[in-house]
């Protein structure tokens, strides 16, 4: 059983409502990630959940604490998150960079994936910011400094367009709303591509493996259509055994 520790994927929401005089403001915990847990439960793989707000803190700090892990997902989660915990951002101490201790895993022998979202690779006005991090030397992609968003909501269908295993066993794939504009380095393999952009990108990276996925896991990228697709849990299922070398 591939064990597998998805980071990010959630959010605290704000709202303010106004009735008459008086105001009130209400908050809540979404999580966009239900359906991609299920469907990876579905297929055998036991994953962890570490959400949004508990990654500055509780992401692991040392080796033999990720290697509990065979595989980890970074969804939505941007690189601040790793670099800036408490710590350092409110108490002004040094400690571990977790970005290159992931980095680090990864070339000895583990999986990374990067899937998209607004706080992933570049993201919105950049802010997620993997550009020139260790993260982005293991992944099999370059990563804008610029924000690297292509909304597409009239819809892309994806293509796809190698034998590999992860999608051949594949059907045909509904449309997406969106994705992030990534440039495939020369090792790596193209997966699938939408218009002439990749979208699904994987390369081996010393004695570990990495994949990219362009767009998102969830909405608003990945519209119900895709959500529903009966490939869905078997393409991530298969992401995840080929990070974990079962494939």
């Amino acid at each position: 059983m591939t064990k597998v520790l998805l980071a990010g994927e959630s959010w605290i929401s704000s709202t303010t409502e106004y009735k008459g005089f008086d105001e009130f403001t209400s908050t809540k915990l979404e999580i966009g990630c239900v359906e991609f847990l299920d469907a990876l439960r579905k297929f055998g793989h036991d994953v962890t959940h570490l959400k949004a707000h508990d990654v500055p803190e509780n992401f692991p700090w040392t080796m033999d604490e990720l290697n509990k892990y065979d595989v980890v997902i970074l969804s939505d989660i941007g690189s601040n998150s790793f670099l800036l915990p408490n710590r350092v951002f409110g108490e002004g101490k040094r400690c571990v960079n977790r970005l290159d201790l992931l980095a680090k895993w990864v070339r000895e022998g583990h999986g990374l994936m990067m899937a998209g979202g607004y706080l992933s690779f570049a993201g919105f006005e950049g802010k997620a910011h993997y550009h020139g991090t260790s993260i982005e030397d293991v992944l099999p992609v370059e990563i804008s400094p610029f924000d690297d968003r292509v909304e597409k909501p009239q819809g892309v269908i994806p293509k796809i367009v190698s034998n590999h295993p992860i999608v051949s066993d594949l059907s045909p794939i509904p449309i997406l709303l969106g994705y992030q504009k990534l440039l495939a380095k020369e090792s790596s393999n193209i997966l699938m591509k939408v218009d002439d952009d990749p979208l699904l990108i994987a390369n081996e990276v010393d004695k570990g493996r990495s994949i990219a996925f362009a767009s998102d896991i969830a909405p608003h990228w990945a519209p119900e259509a895709f959500m529903q697709w009966s490939g869905y849990g078997q393409l991530f299922s298969n992401c995840v055994k080929w990070l974990s070398k079962e494939i």
